[in-house]
């Protein structure tokens, strides 16, 4: 069993300067938990792959998306979802992904990108692949099973699927909702390089998750510290610079909205955005 565990936020850590807000936060829950002298920050820079970091023995306090939550990537428990501080989430933890194309494109609806080269950054995500798949279900017809001439596979990151789209690589693609508000906020040069023509409908956010190693005081500990965020005036701050208004306990049933969209997509027989 570990003797320390780690903690991370590489999902939405979108610059260094919001790593380090998302860095601050940490500290300051793990400190609440009674747990600072046992987890600490890692950072875990893009793009190495996400996977491996979940399934490390020392998760103690790790952001990982509800789809590898949902089929078992990597056995956690799931702690805490954040709360984003977005109109269509209404103070639930959820997201959706955005269907952009170039902001200066010829694109104005999905529709018109049918026949083109969409994207997707890997088959575990929700935001860039399940969510994306399961959206297009409802434009697919028998005489019109395949949507788009070519697809672009494992892109990997949203940063990728932002900039291959910008330059013309791709004519869509699927981006996180939350992480292209805190590109906008951050950086709203980058982010207005594309715009969006559809939403998918919204399902569980990604939750920070605990690996079998942390013992289950320790998780309850953690819960308890997440849901004091949003009233702790220490991290007002820390919450308007990741538009955050808190976080929902969270527990594997959450994600049975994930698990719906996987599941309607391959029962249509549709296993891949195409």
């Amino acid at each position: 069993m570990p003797e320390t565990f780690i903690a991370n936020a590489r999902m939405y850590a979108v610059t260094p300067a919001v790593e380090t807000a998302w860095r601050r936060l940490l500290t300051s829950v793990i400190d609440a938990a009674g747990l600072g002298d046992r987890i600490a920050y890692l950072p875990y820079p893009a793009p190495r792959p996400l996977e491996a970091l979940w399934r490390r023995p020392d998760v103690g306090c790790v952001l990982m998306c509800g789809y590898p939550i949902a089929i078992g990537v990597a056995k956690v428990t799931p702690i805490a979802a954040p709360i984003p501080r977005l109109a269509f989430a209404n103070g639930r933890a959820v997201y959706r992904s955005d269907l952009v194309v170039a902001a200066e494109g010829r694109f104005r609806t999905l529709e018109d990108t049918f026949g083109g080269t969409a994207g997707w950054t890997v088959a575990h995500s929700h935001s860039g692949f399940n969510a994306f798949r399961h959206h297009l279900l409802r434009y697919r017809t028998a005489s019109r099973p395949t949507l788009y001439r070519r697809v672009v596979g494992d892109l990997v990151t949203a940063r990728a699927i932002l900039d291959a789209v910008a330059q013309g690589q791709i004519d869509v693609g699927p981006l996180d909702a939350y992480w292209r508000a805190l590109i906008a906020r951050d950086a709203p040069d980058l982010a207005a390089r594309v715009r969006t023509v559809e939403s998918t409908e919204a399902a569980p956010m990604p939750a920070f998750v605990a690996g079998p190693a942390v013992p289950p005081d320790a998780v309850a500990a953690l819960k308890g510290a997440f849901a004091a965020v949003s009233g702790d005036p220490r991290l007002t701050d820390v919450r308007d610079i990741l538009l955050l208004d808190g976080f929902a306990s969270v527990d594997h049933t959450a994600f049975e909205t994930t698990r719906r969209f996987e599941r309607e997509a391959l029962e249509a027989g549709y296993p891949t955005p195409a």
